[in-house]
């Protein structure tokens, strides 16, 4: 199914699409696909510096704290292990900051810590240059805290952000890198980030029209799994009312 233009409903009508497909995308990671010591919730994290970031490290080791092996062993899901191709990347170092809100939330089951997040932009995140720098922020909030990210944005880019959220996003990270630009006529973007002291972004602009990539999401960089967006954006389309299925 192709990705719909939804700059041609209501804010509502994407408001019920985006709660029907962080439920999708939450079930999806729950049913194999994350390793059995990760599970994903949707929830709504707010505060000041987390102290429920999950004390994995930021890169990939082959033993636990406790001497166990870590994503071994059966009920591991969809985990990769090499880093995933995309057409563009881009890398920076930065401080850690800890500092998070989040959409979907996959959490390590020992001590229920906070590992990665999922994040779906809709129109109101870009209402307003305001509502705009305040999702930006709560992104580097949460890279900053050493959390992995995966955006999904299928809202076309704006005057506000021309080149995207992962532009919006990535000129505050690498600000001596040269500014990221969005291919012509593809003015959706897809982006997983890793957390922590160096950043990697992994991009995917898409164009109305077209079908979803499935996107890594990092749980120890390079370990990830793939987040099945075509199938979950499916899923949830199917629960959108008629009446503006029509219309898209």
């Amino acid at each position: 199914m192709p990705v719909h233009d939804w700059t041609r409903v209501i804010a509502g009508t994407f408001h019920h699409f985006h709660h029907e497909w962080i439920s999708c995308i939450s079930r999806a990671l729950n049913s194999g696909l994350l390793p059995s010591e990760y599970y994903a919730m949707a929830e709504q994290i707010t505060g000041g510096p987390g102290p429920d970031v999950v004390a994995l490290g930021n890169t990939d080791s082959t033993s636990a704290d406790d001497g166990s092996e870590e994503f071994e062993g059966p009920g591991d899901g969809g985990l990769a292990i090499a880093l995933p191709r995309t057409r563009f990347t881009a890398r920076a170092e930065v401080e850690i900051y800890a500092e998070k809100r989040s959409r979907v939330v996959i959490r390590h089951r020992s001590g229920d810590d906070v590992v990665a997040v999922i994040e779906i932009v809709s129109p109101g995140n870009k209402s307003t240059r305001y509502a705009l720098r305040s999702f930006v922020n709560k992104a580097l909030e949460l890279l900053r805290a050493g959390i992995h990210l995966l955006i999904i944005d299928v809202i076309p880019a704006s005057s506000r952000d021309p080149q995207g959220i992962h532009g919006a996003i990535w000129e505050n990270i690498d600000e001596e890198d040269q500014p990221f630009s969005l291919p012509p006529g593809e003015p959706l973007t897809m982006v997983a980030y890793t957390g922590g002291l160096e950043r990697q972004a992994f991009i995917e602009p898409v164009a109305v029209g077209t079908s979803l990539p499935d996107m890594p999401l990092f749980l120890r960089p390079p370990r990830h799994v793939m987040v099945p967006l075509e199938a979950t954006y499916q899923a949830a389309f199917a629960g959108v009312p008629e009446r503006w299925r029509r219309e898209l």
